[in-house]
């Protein structure tokens, strides 16, 4: 779906670029954002794929892929990763440190990087704001050493807005921008986005700088620009049309092609997290009034960086259209609980619809609500203030579903406890209403999974600068049972777990290992189930992670039906990495394999013995 969505993206952006009415933006895209969401008060969550590594890495290189294209040589856009590295914090962003060793920067915080340029074929990447271990990211030997010369990044690396000033007058590194764009060119930067031409050619002529600097930073960014065929001659480029011979048709943001497509994508994304009882989905031929409850329900929210849709259908238009003539949908935008209460009371059913507003309904650097986050803004709480409300539309109508509309993991512990239903998504979709009717209505059996673990409370957090996980953040290390682990996801369909095998029950430590998950569809309901793949490490050395995400896969099984889904498990996914070879080794050992709908619940396995240790060199 990701890569899917990015070749859209990659094709408007060429489209935008090319068009010589709309004659706007360019075809080096910021996107995707790599970062691990790792705690769930972080401002730009709702900008991360999820707190795994695996997970991260794996979508970030399938929306690289999309957007650039099939062509290794020819690219359709560039994919810029960003922001390189741990930028997980909003609060002090500019000027603070995120601090860990080695091992969590090669086997965590760098894995989706490394992923996106090895397997996505990313040239392009953004530092970060933030210091690692004390040393600004824009600076840092880390982008040569690791990137460049393990990685392969041979393209483009660019700072984050403002960065250079932020280098003199926030980290304070050096006397003057004169110093600080030396020693950004010198540690591999090759584009600014910031004013920097003077002080450059100051920092030439005094000597700070060799123009055999300068090439070697000019040669990467020309490269990239090659790719994308800036100087091709006429007829090489194969995506040079793109806009300029539209021969009549729509542009692509009008097509119903892409309006299939981000339909699909919202559908796919919603996440049921309970459903008592079988409240889901609703009966529409049993309703007469439905109460639609909730600020904001008359539009689709965007976000800072969100294009600007072509049209946009709100959840209370959705559920009006899917809801048909026959049922009446009174509506209250919750801010006065008695008008609420009032309502609910008076239809079958309540939908109340709850979340956080992705600007803060205010602007830069201002979110009033304690919950809310943005960039720029971390959450001071993970408590909903809404939660309120949804107590007293349930006290009104026991008959109630919570919607929560939100770019982060809430702690709805009383919800959980007594709702009958509750569903979560996200923001930014032109389709928002008709994707949340598809689910509520039926006519798409939920299938989304949690990326990110959801605490129970503010209890459950460490400190938010604590960039070691293996203090008891995510999945992977926790400590405490969470509200809904990590890889959560109710449906309306029934599925078994039929068994699970292996290719081969040991392994050479360069040996891949084929895993098979037979699964069946026990109801009598077509849906989707997300299979994933576990591993636990039973006589390691050094210290592992509880569990760790390896595989998984999305499949249609249909009412009745088996399927068998086959993952593959490669030497990389069992090695931890030798800070003293500096290496990544596998060990000689037993491994468990586990598989299930969700990282609680695994209910086959497999242990593979890998017969011998090797290492190999990055």
């Amino acid at each position: 779906m990701l890569k899917k969505i990015g070749a859209l993206e990659g094709y408007e952006a060429r489209y935008y670029y090319q068009n010589p009415v709309a004659d706007f933006g360019g075809v080096v895209v910021r996107a995707p954002n790599a970062d691990l969401s790792r705690d769930p008060r972080w401002g730009r969550t709702e900008e991360s794929y999820g707190e795994d590594p695996f997970l991260v890495g794996t979508l970030t290189a399938a929306f690289a892929q999309g957007l650039q294209g099939p062509d290794p040589k020819h690219w359709q856009a560039a994919s810029l990763m960003k922001h390189f590295l741990a930028n997980e914090n909003e609060n002090g962003r500019s000027y603070s440190s995120s601090d860990f060793g080695e091992r969590l920067f090669r086997e965590y915080y760098s894995v989706p990087f490394r992923m996106g340029f090895e397997e996505g074929g990313s040239r392009a990447v953004m530092a970060a704001y933030n210091s690692w271990n004390g040393i600004p990211m824009m600076i840092h030997p880390v982008l040569k050493n690791v990137m460049i010369k393990e990685w392969g990044n041979d393209g483009l690396i660019c700072t984050d807005g403002g960065a250079l000033g932020l280098l003199i007058t926030a980290h304070k590194s050096f006397p003057d921008k004169e110093h600080g764009a030396a020693a950004a060119v010198k540690a591999g930067i090759n584009h600014f986005l910031d004013t920097y031409k003077d002080d450059l050619t100051n920092a030439l002529r005094d000597g700070l700088l060799t123009e055999a600097d300068m090439d070697a930073a000019l040669r990467n960014l020309l490269r990239l620009y090659l790719r994308l065929g800036e100087f091709d001659p006429p007829g090489g480029d194969p995506y040079a049309n793109i806009g300029r011979e539209t021969k009549g048709e729509l542009p692509p943001w009008e097509r119903q092609s892409s309006r299939d497509l981000v339909r699909q994508a919202t559908d796919e994304s919603i996440v049921l997290l309970k459903n008592d009882n079988n409240t889901l989905p609703l009966d529409r031929t049993r309703l007469k009034t439905i109460a639609v409850i909730g600020p904001w329900v008359g539009e689709v929210l965007l976000d800072w960086y969100s294009g600007t849709p072509p049209y946009a259908v709100s959840v209370l238009d959705g559920l009006k259209q899917a809801a048909g003539h026959g049922v009446k949908v009174l509506y209250a935008d919750g801010s006065d609980p008695g008008e609420a209460a009032e309502l609910a009371r008076a239809a079958d059913i309540a939908i109340v619809v709850v979340g956080n507003h992705p600007e803060c309904n205010a602007g830069w650097d201002q979110c009033p609500t304690p919950s809310n986050g943005k960039e720029d803004v971390d959450r001071k709480t993970i408590v909903l203030e809404q939660e309120g409300l949804v107590k007293k539309v349930f006290a009104a109508n026991p008959h109630t579903i919570e919607v929560l509309r939100a770019s982060f993991p809430y702690a709805i512990v009383w919800s959980q406890q007594n709702l009958p239903a509750i569903v979560h998504m996200t923001h930014n979709s032109q389709e928002e209403g008709h994707g949340l009717a598809d689910v509520l209505f039926g006519d798409y059996s939920p299938a989304g999974r949690l990326t990110q673990t959801w605490p129970t409370g503010d209890a459950q957090l460490l400190p938010i600068m604590d960039y070691d996980i293996t203090h008891g953040r995510t999945y992977m290390d926790l400590k405490d049972k969470p509200l809904y682990p990590f890889g959560y996801g109710l449906s309306y369909a029934m599925f078994s777990y039929e068994g699970l095998s292996v290719n081969s029950s040991s392994v050479a430590a360069d040996g891949d290992v084929q895993v098979k998950v037979k699964i069946k569809n026990t109801s009598q309901r077509a849906s989707d189930e997300v299979v994933q793949m576990y591993v636990q490490h039973l006589g390691s050395m050094v210290d592992r992670p509880k569990l760790e995400l390896k595989g998984f896969q999305r499949v249609r099984v249909e009412p009745g039906a088996e399927r068998e889904v086959i993952l593959d498990l490669k030497p990389r996914d069992l090695a931890y990495w030798d800070q003293v070879r500096h290496a990544w080794r596998v060990e000689k050992e037993q491994v468990r394999v586990l598989a299930g709908g969700s990282s609680d619940q695994l209910p086959v396995q497999a242990t593979v013995t890998v017969t011998s240790s090797g290492e190999f060199k990055p």
